[in-house]
């Protein structure tokens, strides 16, 4: 009895939506892309998603719903299908660096540096790069609508899903380090979980508490479950989250050098 690698099996899934979109989209379709752990690597079954990139000629009314329909469809088919993840956007707007679809600027960092072509064109060269204060105002606007939440920030004390859930462990914890990572160094490129933690605990203004890495891989690259890269006061695993003021507190700033309110995600 032969098993199926994790990773070739989520790519197949995802060569099987390429052409379920290429369907639905028709010749507007200019290609599908690999995104996230399937096309730089460190992709777990565990808690990674099938992320997919769809570049359209042009964006046009009925596109969303066109969108919304085939996933939904291709969620249905198996719990793996239900990992699907797809960010779309015409190409005329991911060139001046603007999201006319479903595009936000850490992910289209991601289809620039990291893509992967399943089908069409390979138009990667022609992504424009997101600008550090888009991704930092990006990831502050997430952090304050997602993860400064009441419901969420409660579960940091009290951390029992958040340690018996990997997904949500990788939501709650590893996106604010990746986030902090991309937008606020100038290293250029859209982080991976482990080096965004080898940064994050390398921060002379780390949080206290922490004893080893957080999630990812952990010595020899064996999995950091729970018990390893926790805060040692009781195992919470609140001094390991990137310190969310500092986010809104950007948001803020960002907004009011643009002329916004402030408010909104």
């Amino acid at each position: 009895m032969t098993t199926t690698e994790p990773a070739t099996a989520a790519r197949a899934i995802a060569a099987e939506a390429a052409e379920s979109y290429r369907e639905a989209l028709g010749e507007r379709l200019i290609g599908a892309y690999l995104l996230g752990s399937l096309s730089y690597g460190g992709y777990s079954p565990a808690a990674s998603d099938i992320d997919l990139a769809l570049v359209l000629t042009d964006v046009r009314e009925p596109d969303r719903a066109a969108v919304a329909k085939t996933t939904e469809e291709l969620q249905e088919r198996s719990p793996l299908h239900r990992k699907l993840s797809v960010f779309w956007a015409s190409l005329p707007a991911l060139r001046e660096g603007r999201d006319d679809g479903r595009f936000p600027a850490q992910d289209r960092l991601q289809l620039a540096d990291h893509g992967r072509v399943l089908l069409g064109e390979d138009v990667l060269a022609e992504i424009a790069r997101p600008a550090a204060a888009e991704m930092l105002l990006e990831s502050a606007r997430f952090a304050i609508a997602v993860l400064a939440a009441e419901e969420v920030t409660a579960e940091f004390h009290e951390p029992r899903r958040l340690l018996a859930d990997k997904v949500w462990f990788t939501k709650a914890v590893l996106f604010p380090v990746r986030f902090l990572y991309s937008g606020t160094t100038e290293s250029g490129r859209a982080a991976n979980n482990d080096e965004a933690i080898e940064w994050y605990l390398a921060q002379p203004e780390l949080p206290g508490g922490v004893t080893g890495p957080v999630g990812g891989t952990g010595p020899g690259g064996s999995p950091a479950g729970p018990g390893r890269g926790t805060a040692r006061a009781g195992g919470r695993v609140d001094s390991v989250v990137p310190p969310l003021h500092r986010g809104r507190d950007a948001a803020v700033a960002g907004e009011r050098g643009a002329g916004g309110s402030g408010g909104g995600v």
